[in-house]
This record gives structure tokens, sequence and C-alpha cells, in this order.
């Protein structure tokens, strides 16, 4: 077995940790009393960051972060961070991820999340560390059989080179556990993710158009948009548009703490989807949203978006039996978090 540490006794390498999901995780992770070293290259990410988390984590606990700003695909220098670091476990965030981006440009995407994985376990592995939670995606489960999700739906051929990054780097990770069964993984499968840190002083700041539904929707009620553009009405859905699993920022970030804490000791692969279990469509989160900002949002119906869903919801009764970790907020607090955020930071962390 892999061995077993208190929270305050390791230390976490956060990839991409200055990232949308990766920055909340990393003020869950200190809250709990974890050591935690980010590496960002900071292309789709703020430098500001690192001064956010430590305000909202407070003194004590911000002495436990560090944050290196190099590219995970550097080998020379994860190698200087983990020889200066005892590196326990390893959250991997650090990936391009928008789906249309990776359809116009896979080969940026494979070269990059594939590269970077593989650079990244080859050093961990040099260096005794054999932990990783891997940020893997719904997207996994292609055009589901039947819905909700679980585990045990069957993996599908990807709709886009993004979905085939997650879907490689699961079986990467797979494949190393059947190598050496010293290895401990975990792959959270997440659903939708959206919100903002309740503060108001972390939320998403996508670089230029958002690729994300709620980003854009928040710029547009806060006028930097004219209208959202909804990718198709005519699926077989209540409304006609997409429905998605839409969880909080927050609530993901501690199911990386739940999933940190229940890996601890372990050996072997286990797959966790995160979600709330509720499917959610665009128009829906369209009203919540002018809900949480008291205006009603303009939208445009647009044609439907190659490599689009359906419909996608998971079932998290495993999170919840073997991990403790379930789903707290609801639509109408993510929005209202992400509403509060992007008023409060209307160019995001540049303003």
């Amino acid at each position: 077995m892999s061995e077993t540490l208190a929270p305050q006794d390791t230390c976490v390498l956060v990839t991409g940790g200055a990232g949308f999901i990766g920055s909340h995780t990393c003020v869950e992770l200190l809250q709990d009393g974890y050591k935690v070293v980010i590496v960002d290259d900071l292309s789709n990410a703020s430098a500001k960051v690192e001064d956010r988390i430590k305000t909202i984590v407070g003194p004590e606990a911000a002495a436990n972060l560090e944050l290196v700003i190099t590219d995970v695909n550097d080998r020379d220098a994860l190698e200087k961070i983990f020889s200066t670091h005892k590196i326990d476990r390893v959250i991997h965030f650090a990936g391009f991820k928008a789906v249309g981006e990776s359809v116009s440009k896979p080969i940026e995407y494979y070269t990059n999340n594939l590269g970077n994985t593989l650079t990244l376990v080859d050093v961990m592995r040099n260096h005794g560390c054999k932990s990783i939670i891997f940020s893997s995606s719904a997207t996994v489960y292609g055009d589901p059989d039947s819905l909700p999700l679980t585990e045990a739906s069957p993996k599908k051929p990807a709709t886009n080179p993004y979905g085939w990054t997650k879907w490689m780097i699961e079986q990467i990770l797979t494949d190393l556990h059947t190598a050496d069964p010293e290895w401990n993984v975990v792959l959270l499968r997440y659903f939708n993710p959206i919100g903002a840190h309740p503060s108001g002083l972390m939320g998403e700041d996508p670089k230029g158009i958002p690729n994300n539904l709620v980003p854009y929707v928040a710029q547009t009620a806060i006028g930097k948009r004219e209208a959202v553009h909804v990718f198709g009405n005519d699926y077989d859905t209540p409304d006609g548009t997409g429905v998605r699993d839409y969880i909080h920022v927050c609530d993901l970030a501690s199911g990386h703490a739940a999933a940190l804490a229940w890996m601890n000791g372990r050996e072997g692969v286990e797959v966790f989807n995160l979600g709330t279990g509720k499917g959610t469509s665009v128009l829906e989160i369209i009203t919540a949203f002018g809900r949480a900002c008291g205006k009603e949002i303009p939208y445009v119906i647009d044609p439907r978006r190659p490599g689009d869903v359906t419909s996608n919801y998971a079932d998290c009764t495993k999170a919840r039996e073997l991990m403790g970790w379930e789903a707290k907020f609801d639509v109408d607090d993510m929005c209202r978090d992400s509403w509060n955020w992007q008023s409060k930071n209307p160019n995001g962390y540049e303003g």
C-alpha cells in the first residue's frame, strides 16, 4: 500500500492550479491543511490568482502555497520542482480545454495534453511519487446510450480531439498502474463546472471570446457581448436546447479534496463522476442567470455545433458512498456566484 499521510504532512503538486477549477481546488486543499505547489504557465490564467487564493485562505494557510510559473511540458523545470520539494501527491489539471478549438487545432491539443501528462508521470516515477488525481471529463462517455451516466457506463469514441485527449490520458494512467501496481490513480470525470468563489475574488476568466456557456452569459449580462449564442434548439429535450449537468466549481473543488483523502494509503485505479445528478438545459441556465442579475439575457439561436451531444448528466452515487462527497449547490447558487464574480470583476483578473 502507498504511504498514509496527514494533510499537514502532505505536499500536493497541482498542475494548472492557477486556472478556473485548479485555483478553487487549491483553496480547498490549503483550508484542509495541505502544502500546495502550483505549476502553471499562465497561458489561460492570471498571476493575480495567487494573491486571491492567499486572501481567501488567510495568512497561516497562505504560507503553505507556492506558485512556479512554468510549462508542465518542461521536463527540466519539473525535475527541479520534484528535487526541491518532497511531492507526495499530484492533481493534474493542466491542459488545453476548448472543445471547438480542439477540432480546429488537433495537433496542438494532442501535443500539449498528452505530452505534458507523459512528461509529468515520468518525472513522478523518477522521484518515487506514484499518486495522481486526473482532471478528466464526462466527454469520455461520448453520446450516451442511457442516462444518468454511471462510472460503469461504457466509454465511447470521443466526439472531438479534446475528448480524445481525456480518453487517452485515462488509458495511459490505467496502463501505468497495470505495469506498476504501486500507482494510485483517481480519474475524476467532471460534468459542467460553473459558478465562482462566493467571495467574488475568484472565478472563470476566459481569454478572448468565451468557449463555455456561463462566462458568455455573464459577459452578455454585463454588456460585453450583444447576445448569447445558443447552438441548436432542435434537440430531443424539453425545450430543444442541450441538457447538461452543471456543477458549482466549489463543489468540484471539494470533490478533489475528498478524492485526496479517500486515496490516501491506497493503490489502484478508481473512477468517480462529479456532478449534481440533475440535467439543466441551456435556456434554463440563461433564465436562471437572468434571475441572478435581475434582467433578461438576450440570446440568438445558431446551428448545432459539431461534436455536441443532446443530453448528459451524472449518477454520483459512487462518490457519495465511497468518498462521502456530494454536490451542495444548485443552479441558482451557481448563477448567483458567477454574477457576483463577473459584476465585481468586469474584465476578469485584469480589471
